[in-house]
């Protein structure tokens, strides 16, 4: 069996690669926020990313209804919420903008579909509980595993394979477990955002971005990009990740985000 790769510092990562970011794609949850709230420090990176021209895009499987306030209120372009189907921004007049990956009718059979596997879920599995953000879903369910609900790792597991069994694709993130319908991910949320919001495409200029998230659901974005940043809480998943982040900052969280903003600006012609 194959070791674990080492985690590479932050500190490595070249300032020649550094120099050529000209965007920023995060994840929110134990990424961006901790413990479920924008720090100080990481509201200044993203306003510091805004001033210096460079958008930030980000990408979580947090609903569509509980995004809508941080759309409109943090500096960041887009919010993509549900693991890639639903994008949200805040217009030039100040208003919510919203876009679907889904056509209303598929939203609506899928939805139907969705709320069927949920309840098949609580009623399988008795001691799981849907997340408390479930009501502003759209095109997921969530199952809470760490946020307010404790599951274990095989408890977890059984999660998931119920919700595959029923056609769902599933992912776990830092607090939740979620599962929806249709081939969308973080990296094609983040393909469709970029391409419709900066009329550009992603996969022409990956190594002119960088991701920075803190788990399982992050790792075909940190297989993906040449730059791809973990906070230092990526460490809860290491052993599980099948894709690693390129380099792990020092600072866990909200913090771990600002170092990736700083490490960004400061290499940045002057």
């Amino acid at each position: 069996m194959s070791s674990l790769p080492t985690p590479s510092p932050l500190a490595l990562w070249p300032t020649d690669a550094r120099t050529r970011i000209q965007g920023v794609l995060t994840d929110i949850d134990d990424t961006l926020t901790t413990d479920g709230a924008i720090t100080p420090d990481a509201l200044d990176a993203l306003h510091r990313l805004r001033r210096a021209g460079l958008p930030v895009l980000a990408i979580t499987g947090r609903p569509a209804g509980w995004s809508e306030a941080f759309a409109l209120a943090w500096p960041v372009d887009a919010i993509v919420a549900e693991n890639g189907a639903v994008a949200l921004w805040r217009g030039d007049d100040g208003q919510l903008c919203r876009d679907h990956l889904q056509d209303a009718a598929t939203r609506r059979t899928n939805f139907a579909r969705l709320q069927a596997t949920a309840a098949r879920v609580l009623r399988e599995l008795p001691h799981t509980r849907l997340a408390t953000d479930s009501p502003g879903r759209e095109t997921d369910i969530a199952i809470d595993h760490s946020e307010f609900a404790h599951l274990t790792e095989a408890e977890i597991t059984q999660v998931v394979a119920l919700m595959r069994s029923d056609g769902l694709n599933a992912t776990v993130s830092s607090i939740h477990i979620n599962g929806w319908f249709g081939d969308h991910d973080k990296l094609a949320g983040a393909r469709w955002i970029v391409r419709t919001r900066l009329g550009r495409q992603l996969d022409a200029e990956l190594d002119h971005w960088v991701y920075v998230g803190d788990s399982t659901n992050d790792a075909r974005m940190f297989g993906h990009f040449p730059n791809s940043v973990g906070v230092a809480n990526v460490a809860r998943f290491w052993s599980a990740l099948s894709h690693h982040p390129r380099f792990v900052a020092q600072g866990e969280r909200g913090a771990g985000f600002a170092e990736v903003a700083n490490a960004v600006l400061s290499a940045r012609p002057t």
